[in-house]
């Protein structure tokens, strides 16, 4: 402080420096290579400034998301954080559909019941067995599996038993009613096949019926050759399911 006249005045000395103004208006306030995004510099602003394989998300260059839903996966993967992997529970195939060997097998799309195989509904669009779980069984019995000789529908003696054991069990659970599904190995045609797999069905329901059970509560599908096991003796079958 200095003294004039009897006067003081003060000194402030030398004004601060400019500040710098944070963010920036343009590219040209970046450094090279980055591009100015709502007044911040960043890595993109657009596709067009990632390389291949990369997209522009959030001011940053990530890789591309392989898919956004299970539709756009091939050979029954399912979309999982935006890449196509191998499915690993039925619950991840929606639906009605059932995971094997990490690939989805989803359930067909319908509007009808006609839609659907003999042995599925159409529910909410898609082709479904409901009663899968419904109603549990009583008493945990099973309905065992009746094979039949090359080209026969004749029920043999040893598999008599499956049957006793089986009407026992569909009598116990007056609730659910039976398909009785019939199964041939390759051999033959096709539409031969169809129509050996029903008379072996059909000769399964008729025993059933002697033993009591009520032709109603059974319906019989014939299906041929269609869902065979590689093993011709274990193909020529009846199974029964639940309904």
């Amino acid at each position: 402080m200095l003294l004039f006249g009897g006067s003081a005045m003060v000194l402030t000395g030398c004004p601060s420096k400019k500040v710098k103004k944070a963010g920036c208006d343009s590219d040209k306030d970046c450094k090279k290579g980055l591009h100015c995004v709502n007044k911040k510099c960043q890595q993109c602003a657009t596709d067009d400034h990632c390389p291949d394989g990369k997209t522009c998300k959030d001011g940053a260059c990530t890789s591309k998301n392989q898919c956004s839903a299970d539709s756009d996966c091939e050979d029954g993967k399912v979309c999982k954080d935006g890449t196509c992997t191998a499915c690993s529970a039925d619950s991840e195939c929606g639906t009605g559909g059932k995971c094997n060997s990490g690939k989805c097998a989803r359930a067909k799309s319908c509007k009808k019941d006609e839609d659907c195989e003999d042995d599925e509904d159409c529910v909410n669009g898609t082709c479904q067995r409901p009663w899968k779980t419904s109603t549990p069984i009583k008493d945990g019995c099973k309905l065992g599996t009746v094979y039949f000789a090359f080209d026969q529908a004749s029920i043999a003696p040893e598999h008599r038993k499956t049957l006793d054991e089986a009407a026992e069990c569909i009598k116990k659970n007056k609730g659910r009613d039976v398909y009785v599904i019939g199964h041939t190995d390759t051999s033959g045609t096709e539409e031969y096949n169809v129509a050996l797999s029903e008379r072996r069905a059909r000769t399964v329901a008729d025993y059933l019926s002697r033993l009591g059970i009520d032709p109603a509560k059974m319906r019989v599908i014939p299906k041929g050759e269609s869902e065979t096991s590689g093993t011709a003796t274990k193909d020529r079958r009846v199974v029964f399911e639940w309904r």
